[in-house]
């Protein structure tokens, strides 16, 4: 798996609701993971994006969260997730602070990668208006496409239209049953 982004963040904790600074590193498939340290041995928390994340605001939109001391407003980064949480960072500079969201915006959209094996890198790539993916041919060997989209996204229209049609049948059904009184008499 590919990392997009890492470094170090201020982290707001839950419980106790202090500044704590720790590494972070924003992998390809979504997840942000804290780490108490740069070497990666033991992560305290993993946080899917894709799956969890609402909205993500920087700077001056993060209303009412005080920043760390010595660190403008214009550092903070809030990630609202779908439970009601907020996840509060902050980075050690403007131009960081804005690096990480958009690479946390970038993490979180659907989005088509190209991996070439020989570079050992990832590439987005462009789909066009009939989700057709184009990818050119590098320098050799095969490249792997992966997609990645949201899960709940497949499939609701088919599941309403199919949940209508059973709610008017069993209703078409329930309403035969009532007349059946008066066609016995």
């Amino acid at each position: 798996m590919a990392l997009m982004k890492s470094g170090w963040l201020w982290r707001k904790t839950s419980m106790l609701k202090r500044w704590k600074l720790n590494w972070c590193d924003l992998w390809i498939d979504g997840s942000l993971v804290f780490y108490k340290s740069d070497s990666r041995r033991d992560y305290e928390t993993r946080v899917g994006l894709k799956n969890s994340c609402v909205a993500v605001k920087s700077g001056l939109e993060c209303a009412g969260v005080l920043p760390p001391d010595s660190h403008p407003r214009e550092n903070l980064l809030v990630l609202t997730m779908k439970d009601g949480s907020d996840i509060i960072l902050c980075a050690n500079s403007e131009d960081e602070a804005l690096a990480w969201n958009l690479t946390i915006m970038d993490a979180k959209s659907n989005a088509v990668f190209a991996y070439d094996p020989h570079d050992e890198t990832y590439q987005r790539v462009r789909v066009d208006g009939h989700n057709n993916v184009y990818v050119a041919p590098g320098t050799g060997g095969a490249q792997h496409v992966y997609i990645h989209h949201e899960p709940y996204d497949d499939g609701i229209s088919e599941s309403v239209a199919l949940g209508l049609l059973a709610g008017m049948a069993a209703g078409a059904a329930m309403r035969s049953f009532l007349w059946m009184p008066f066609w016995l008499c």
